[in-house]
C-alpha cells in the first residue's frame, strides 16, 4: 500500500509542478505548441535530451544485453558522446541559423518537398511501428514486474503487459498532446533528476545484495568473478566488436544524436546557440554515467540470477528483489516518469512532423496555427492508440529488446543522415540523387537482413553511409541542383557561441577514453 501511495505522490508531484511551470505559455501557435516559444535553457535542454533517450528500451534492453553479454555494451552511451559533440559545435549552429522546426523542414529547402515528404514518411513509420511500441513495451516490463501486476491481477503476462502499455500510453498522451513541447521538456527535467537518483542506487543496493549485506563483498564478487564481463573492448565475435565504432556505430551515433527529429527538436526550441550548446554537452557529459546503470546492473543481475531464461527481465528482477520497500514507489514513479519522457517526447516529434512536413504543405497551405493545434491533438491520439496495439506483441521479438530495437532502426537511419550532412556540406548534391540513394540503402539493408550475409550489421551500415554518399554524388554529377545550395540566416536565434564550447568537449573526450582503458582487459577485465 505504502508503493503504491508514494509511487502516485510521486508522479503526481511531477504533472503538478510542469503544469504550473508551463502554465502561461502560448499553445496556439506553431513555435509556441512545437518549440516551446523558442525559450528553452541549457539545463531544460540536457535533462530532456537525456530522459528521451533514456528510458526503459535502454534500461531493461541495455541491462539485458549486459547480462547476456558485457560491458561491451557500454560502447552505446559512449559514442552517443561523440554525436552530442557533433550536434554542439557543427550541426546546431547551422540548424538555428535557419530557423528551423523539423529536419525535414530543411530538406525541403536543400532538396525539394518530395524529399521532406519522404524522410517524413521514414521518420514517422520508424516512431509509430518501432520506437513508440518498444518504449511501451519496455516499461510495461519493468512495472508489471515491480508492482507485480500478473499476481496482483491475477492474469497473465501478456494481459498484464497489455493493461499497463494502456496505462502508460494514455498518461503519456495527455502529456504531448495537451501540453506541448514545453511541458513535455519540464516534466522530462524533473523526472531526470529522480531517474539520475534512483539509476544510480541501484548498482549499491546491488552490490549490497551480491555481498550478503556487505558492499564491498559484493564489489569484490563483481570485479574478480567473470572477469570477461567487465570488458568493453568487444572482438570480432562479440555483439558489439571495437572496430564497429569507427564504422556502423559512429554513424548510428550521428544518426540519432544530430538528425533524430525526437532529439533535435528540444534543441531548435534553445532560447540562443549557447544555451542549446550548454544543454548539448550537459547532456555529453552525462552519458559517461551511463554504463554503471545502463550496464553493470545487468552483470550484477548475472551473479545473482544466473539462469534467467530471458535476459531482458535482469533489471525487473533485480529491482525488484534488491529495492528497498520504502523507496518502491519511489523508484516505480521514477521509471514511470521516464517511460512518460520517452513515449511523449517521441509523440510531440511525430505530430510535429504530420503537421509541418505532411498536412501544412500538401493539404492545407492557408490552415491558422490555431486549427494546425487543434489537427495535431487529434493525429497525436491516432498515433498513441496504434502504438499501444502494436507494443504488447514486441514479447514475441526473437533477438532481445535492445538488438531488435537497434538492427530495426537500420532500415532508416543511414540515408537520412546522410542525406542531412550532405545537404549541410555540399551545394549540388541533387534531390534526385537523395531518392535514389534512400531507395537503394532500403534495398541494401532488406537484402543483408534477410540474406544471412555473414558481417556483422553494424559494418553493413557503415558500409551502407558512404555507398549512398557516393551514389548521390554520382547521380548528381549528371543531375545536379539547378542552383547552389546557400543557406539563409533567419535571425531567429542568437549564433553567439558557449566560450566553454570546446573546453567542455576536450573533457568528455578525456572521461570517454579513461572508461575505455579501465573497462579493458589491462585493468578491471584481466
Amino acid at each position: 500500500m505504502f508503493a503504491a501511495i508514494s509511487f502516485l505522490f510521486f508522479t503526481a508531484l511531477v504533472a503538478v509542478l510542469s503544469y504550473f511551470m508551463t502554465r502561461d505559455e502560448n499553445l496556439e501557435t506553431q513555435d509556441g505548441y512545437f518549440l516551446g516559444g523558442r525559450s528553452l535553457k541549457g539545463v531544460v535542454i540536457g535533462g530532456s535530451l537525456m530522459l528521451t533517450n533514456l528510458s526503459t528500451e535502454q534500461l531493461v534492453g541495455m541491462n539485458g544485453a549486459g547480462y547476456r553479454e558485457s560491458m561491451v555494451y557500454m560502447t552505446w552511451e559512449l559514442i552517443a558522446s561523440f554525436g552530442l559533440m557533433f550536434l554542439a559545435l557543427v550541426l546546431l549552429p547551422k540548424y538555428l541559423k535557419s530557423g528551423l522546426t523539423t529536419i525535414p523542414e530543411f530538406l525541403e529547402e536543400r532538396y525539394d518537398k518530395s524529399t521532406r515528404q519522404m524522410i517524413t514518411i521514414l521518420f514517422m513509420c520508424a516512431y509509430v511501428i518501432l520506437y513508440l511500441p518498444t518504449i511501451l513495451y519496455s516499461g510495461s516490463l519493468v512495472l508489471t514486474g515491480l508492482f507485480h501486476v500478473p499476481e496482483l491481477l491475477g492474469v497473465s503476462q501478456f494481459t498484464a503487459l497489455t493493461i499497463t502499455v494502456w496505462a502508460i500510453g494514455i498518461v503519456g498522451s495527455i502529456y504531448a498532446i495537451f501540453g506541448g513541447l514545453k511541458a513535455v521538456a519540464v516534466s522530462d527535467t524533473l523526472n531526470g533528476v529522480g531517474l539520475l537518483i534512483g539509476g544510480l542506487s541501484i548498482p549499491f543496493f546491488g552490490l549490497h545484495k551480491l555481498g550478503n549485506g556487505n558492499m564491498s563483498a559484493g564489489l569484490t564478487t563483481l570485479l574478480t568473478q567473470h572477469t570477461e564481463k567487465l570488458n568493453s573492448i568487444g572482438g570480432a565475435h562479440d555483439a558489439i566488436p571495437f572496430s564497429t565504432i569507427f564504422t556502423g556505430a559512429m554513424f548510428i551515433s550521428l544518426f540519432y544524436w544530430t538528425t533524430n527529429q525526437a532529439i533535435v527538436q528540444r534543441t531548435f526550441a534553445a532560447k540562443n546557440l549557447a544555451e542549446g550548446q550548454k544543454g548539448v554537452l550537459f547532456a555529453g557529459a552525462l552519458k559517461c554515467l551511463g554504463p554503471f546503470f545502463l550496464v553493470i546492473p545487468g552483470i550484477m543481475a548475472f551473479h545473482l540470477y544466473p539462469n534467467l531464461e530471458n535476459g531482458d527481465m535482469a533489471y525487473p528482477t533485480l529491482i525488484g528483489d534488491v529495492l528497498p520497500t520504502a523507496l518502491t514507489g519511489f523508484m516505480g514513479a521514477v521509471l514511470f516518469g521516464a517511460i512518460l519522457s520517452s513515449f511523449n517526447s517521441i509523440l510531440n516529434s511525430t505530430v510535429t512532423m504530420f503537421c509541418i512536413n505532411i498536412y501544412r504543405p500538401s493539404f492545407n497551405p492557408e490552415i491558422s496555427d490555431k486549427d494546425l493545434v487543434a489537427l495535431g491533438k487529434k493525429m497525436g491520439t491516432w498515433v498513441a492508440v496504434v502504438s499501444m496495439l502494436i507494443a504488447p506483441f514486441i514479447m514475441y521479438a526473437p533477438a532481445g529488446l535492445f538488438n531488435f530495437l537497434m538492427e530495426t532502426w537500420g532500415y532508416f537511419n543511414m540515408p537520412i543522415v546522410a542525406i542531412v550532412l550532405v545537404g549541410f556540406f555540399t551545394k549540388t548534391i541533387s534531390a534526385k540523387g537523395a531518392k535514389i540513394a534512400t531507395v537503394f540503402h532500403l534495398v541494401f539493408y532488406g537484402s543483408y537482413k534477410f540474406g544471412g550475409w555473414p558481417i556483422h550489421w553494424l559494418h553493413i551500415l557503415g558500409l551502407s553511409f558512404p555507398i549512398i554518399i557516393l551514389i548521390m554524388a554520382l547521380v548528381s554529377k549528371f543531375s545536379p541542383r539547378e542552383t547552389p545550395y546557400e543557406q539563409k540566416y533567419t535571425g531567429q536565434v542568437d549564433l553567439t557561441e558557449w566560450k566553454y564550447a570546446r573546453h567542455a568537449t576536450a573533457g568528455i573526450l578525456l572521461v570517454i577514453v579513461c572508461l575505455y582503458v579501465v573497462f579493458s582487459k589491462a585493468v578491471l577485465a584481466s
